[in-house]
């Protein structure tokens, strides 16, 4: 458990995004928290770089919406300190945070508290003897590593833990999620692309790893990271849950691509509604279609829709037509009919 949100054992893959403002300001934390709440995270981390930070971070604990998982590198005593004061997991990678002499203190602290720990190894921070080891591949190091900490963790009897091994590149992320959920089938794992770059890269990246992951079982709480503000993660992490059958929680657009039988401003009405759909909690199928081709027929499985024809469009509910608008209309008169529509 991270606070209320459960972590594997068969619970839906949690959604989580890391803050991104200076760790000392609590209320600009908490406001970017809250955002990211309204989206629908369920689990946020926040990094506490210094240790004048921590009361900082007592004070996000105390007020935030969602359970904070404090990130720290380097300085054990720090991590030991937010398991004290009110972190609902702690985020480490006992390769940066003095060793597992070092860990030890950290473990002990988590475990008076209560709270989890997530082990994170990433391509860039392996230990040195692991990583010059020529017999073995990336993705097998990352595992061996991961490995290593929670054989080590469970020897002490600590078994509260959460696994991550990402690489900033598909192929080896995906390798070695498999690898491990072999390796370590008691173990939840945290997934994602790290580093995975700016919105549109980042996307498409963090899509296609984590969607074949996905797909296999694999992944009991993810973060898709971009370079963006982290909003645009959680609308990534859920429009890629719902793609995939997974969890649904806000509406689900379908719009054609637009040819040359197109007769209105098609591009701009669909990213008009995706835009405004970005305020509605509902899982519904919401269509856009540009000319009778691809209208109702097409889209008959949409709850709401519509279908354009010369500078005009009708709206459509299950398939049946509701009434014609004029095109500076569709968008007023398609949002008017969502709101009508039972919550599911």
């Amino acid at each position: 458990m991270v606070g209320s949100v459960p972590v594997g054992g068969g619970a839906p893959c949690a959604v989580q995004s890391m803050a991104c403002m200076p760790a000392d300001d609590v209320q600009a934390n908490l406001s970017q928290i809250q955002r990211l709440a309204d989206a629908g995270c369920e689990i946020v981390r926040v990094a506490i770089p210094r240790r004048n930070c921590l009361d900082a971070f007592q004070r996000i604990c105390e007020e935030s919406p969602l359970p904070v998982v404090a990130d720290v590198h380097f300085d054990a005593q720090i991590a030991i300190e937010a398991a004290r004061r009110g972190a609902a997991k702690l985020r480490i990678n006992p390769g940066n945070i003095g060793g597992l002499a070092k860990t030890d203190a950290v473990i002990d602290a988590a475990g008076e508290a209560g709270i989890p720990i997530r082990v994170g190894v990433n391509a860039g921070s392996l230990d040195d003897a692991l990583a010059e080891r020529d017999d073995l591949t990336l993705p097998e190091k990352l595992v061996e590593s991961a490995a290593g900490y929670v054989e080590y963790f469970e020897g002490r009897g600590f078994t509260d833990l959460v696994v991550s091994a990402k690489a900033s590149d598909v192929p080896t992320t995906v390798a070695a999620y498999r690898l491990l959920s072999r390796r370590l089938p008691q173990v939840p794992l945290h997934i994602g692309v790290t580093e995975a770059g700016t919105l549109f890269q980042g996307l498409v990246k963090s899509a296609s790893g984590l969607g074949i992951l996905l797909e296999e079982g694999i992944g009991d709480t993810m973060r898709i990271s971009l370079t963006d503000d982290p909003v645009q993660e959680i609308h990534a992490c859920w429009s890629l849950l719902s793609a995939l059958g997974l969890r649904r929680r806000s509406p689900e657009l379908v719009s054609c691509p637009t040819c040359g039988r197109c007769q209105v401003d098609l591009i701009g009405l669909a990213k008009e509604v995706d835009e405004r759909l970005r305020n509605v909690a509902n899982p519904i199928k919401v269509a856009v279609m540009g000319c009778v081709v691809n209208g109702p027929g097409e889209a008959a499985d949409a709850d709401i829709g519509v279908a354009c024809g010369a500078g005009q469009g009708v709206i459509f509910k299950g398939g049946s037509t509701l009434r014609k608008v004029p095109e500076d209309q569709i968008v007023e008169a398609l949002m008017a009919e969502i709101a009508k529509l039972p919550q599911k």
